[in-house]
C-alpha cells in the first residue's frame, strides 16, 4: 500500500494533468478532422494549407512562449495567496499578448507572399496559401489571445475550464468546418476560405468563453482597469521570463526546417513515412504535456507559498507518474503501430518503415517523459533558461548532427533518424534532471 500522503499527492497531480492531456488530445483530433476535409479539396489546397499552418506554428510557439512567463510568475502569486498581483501579472500579460498578435497580424497583410515563398511555396499554390494565411494570420491577435488566456486559468490551478472550453470550441471548429468548406441547402461553401474562417470563428468564440471563465476565477480581472504601479515591473519580468521560451521555440522550429531538408535528401517514401510517424507519435506525446502543465501549476503555487521542499517533491513525483504512463504507451505503440500506420498507407515499404520508426521511439519513451516535465518544472520555477538551453545543445548539437550522420552519411534512413532522436531526448533528460536538482538545492539552501 502506498502512503495516504503520497496517494494525495499522487492524486493532486493527475487532477491537473489529465484535464490538460484530454484537452491536447482533443486538439490533436481537431488537427486531423481538419486536414481530412482540406484534403477532400485536392493535394495543391492541401500543400497550400500545410505551407500556411507551418509559419502560423512559429506565430503559435511565440505566444505559447509568453504564456510560460506568465504562468510562471501567476502560480507563484497565486501560492501565496497574493491574488491581487496574480490579477496584476494576469492583466498587463494580457495586454503584451494582444500587443503582439497585432504586430504578428500586420506582418501576415504585409509579407504574406514573401513569407509563404521562404517557406517553399511554389506559384501553383501560392494563391490559395495567400488567401488562406491572411485569413488566419491577421487576426493573429485572437491565436495569441485565446492560448494566453487558457494559460492564465491553468496558471491558477484550474486545467478543468480550458479543457470543456476546448472541447466545445473543437465541436464548432469542426461543424463549421463542413458547412463553410462544402455547404448545406442552398449555400455552396467556400471551399478552402471556409476552413480558415471555421478556424478564426472557433478561436474567437473560445477566446470569449475563456476569458468568461476568467471572470468567474479568483484571478478575475478587466481589460480596462487602470495600471497599478507594479505594471511595469510585471511587464518586465514577464519579458525577462519569457524571452528564453520565445528563443527556444524558435530554435526548435528552425532545427526541424533543417533536419527536415535532410529527411527530403533520402527520398520521398522516407520523407512520407516519418512524416506519418511523427502523427502517429504525437499521442504519446500527450500524457508527458500534461504531466508539464500540472508540474509547471504545483511547483510555481508551491514556491509562492514558500514551501520549497514540498515543491520539489512534486516534481520528482510528476516525473516519475509521467514515465509510468509513457512506458505503457510505448508499449502500445510498439505492438500496434503496423495497424495505425495501415490507417494512412496500404503501402507495405512504407507502414515497414513507420513501424521501424516507432518500435525503436517506444524504447526512449521514459526520457521524453523526463524531459517534458522537467522542462514545466523548470519553467513553474521561473528557469526558463536550461530548457531553451537544452533545445538549442539537443536540436544543432545532436539531432541534426546525427540525422546526417546515421541517416545519410551511413545511410541507415528513417532507421538513423528516430535513432538521432533518441539520443537528443536521453542527453536532454540528463541535462535537464542536473539542472532541476541544482536549481532546487541552491533554493532550499537560501531557505535554510
Amino acid at each position: 500500500m502506498f502512503p495516504k500522503s503520497l496517494k494525495n499527492k499522487s492524486f493532486t497531480v493527475l487532477s491537473l494533468a489529465v484535464p490538460a492531456m484530454i484537452e491536447s488530445l482533443m486538439q490533436t483530433i481537431v488537427g486531423f478532422a481538419d486536414t481530412l476535409f482540406v484534403a477532400r479539396l485536392g493535394l495543391g489546397t492541401v500543400t497550400a494549407v500545410s505551407v500556411a499552418n507551418t509559419l502560423l506554428a512559429v506565430y503559435i510557439a511565440v505566444f505559447m512562449a509568453i504564456g510560460i512567463g506568465t504562468s510562471s510568475i501567476i502560480a507563484k502569486h497565486v501560492g501565496a495567496q497574493n491574488f491581487q498581483y496574480a490579477r496584476d501579472a494576469a492583466r498587463q500579460s494580457t495586454w503584451i499578448a494582444i500587443i503582439s498578435g497585432l504586430i504578428f497580424g500586420a506582418a501576415t497583410m504585409i509579407f504574406a507572399e514573401p513569407l509563404l515563398i521562404m517557406m517553399g511555396a511554389t506559384k501553383e499554390i501560392l494563391t490559395e496559401g495567400a488567401l488562406y494565411f491572411r485569413i488566419v494570420g491577421i487576426p493573429s491577435f485572437v491565436i495569441s489571445l485565446m492560448i494566453h488566456l487558457g494559460n492564465v486559468l491553468r496558471a491558477a490551478g484550474d486545467t478543468k475550464s480550458p479543457m470543456m472550453i476546448s472541447l466545445w470550441m473543437n465541436i464548432i471548429h469542426i461543424a463549421l468546418d463542413y458547412i463553410l468548406i462544402f455547404g448545406a441547402f442552398a449555400f455552396t461553401g467556400f471551399g478552402m476560405a471556409g476552413a480558415a474562417w471555421a478556424t478564426v470563428i472557433a478561436r474567437v468564440i473560445g477566446s470569449i468563453m475563456l476569458y468568461a471563465a476568467i471572470r468567474r476565477s479568483t484571478i478575475h480581472f478587466s481589460f480596462f482597469r487602470n495600471p497599478s504601479s507594479t505594471s511595469h515591473q510585471l511587464t518586465g519580468k514577464i519579458v525577462l521570463l519569457s524571452a528564453p521560451a520565445a528563443a527556444e521555440r524558435l530554435i526548435m522550429r528552425l532545427g526541424q526546417v533543417v533536419y527536415l531538408g535532410l529527411i527530403v535528401r533520402m527520398g520521398t517514401e522516407v520523407y512520407a513515412a516519418n512524416a506519418i510517424a511523427e502523427n502517429i507519435e504525437t499521442f504519446a506525446y500527450l500524457p508527458g504535456l500534461g504531466m508539464s502543465v500540472a508540474a509547471t501549476i504545483l511547483i510555481g503555487q508551491h514556491l509562492g507559498a514558500g514551501k520549497p521542499g514540498e515543491a520539489y517533491q512534486y516534481g520528482f513525483l510528476t516525473v516519475i507518474i509521467s514515465v509510468l504512463i509513457m512506458c505503457a504507451t510505448g508499449v502500445l505503440m510498439f505492438l500496434f503501430t503496423p495497424f495505425f500506420a495501415s490507417l494512412f498507407t496500404g503501402r507495405i515499404s512504407t507502414i515497414d518503415m513507420i513501424t521501424l520508426a516507432l518500435r525503436i521511439d517506444a524504447f526512449f519513451m521514459p526520457p521524453l517523459a523526463v524531459g517534458l516535465v522537467l522542462a514545466g518544472a523548470l519553467q513553474g520555477a521561473g528557469d526558463t533558461k536550461s530548457p531553451m538551453y537544452s533545445t538549442a545543445i539537443g536540436m544543432w548539437g545532436i539531432r541534426v548532427v546525427f540525422i546526417y550522420l546515421l541517416g545519410i552519411q551511413l545511410q541507415m534512413g528513417i532507421a538513423g533518424i528516430w535513432i538521432a532522436q533518441g539520443i537528443d531526448l536521453t542527453v536532454k533528460a540528463i541535462f535537464l534532471s542536473y539542472r532541476y536538482r541544482h536549481h532546487f538545492k541552491s533554493t532550499l539552501q537560501a531557505n535554510n
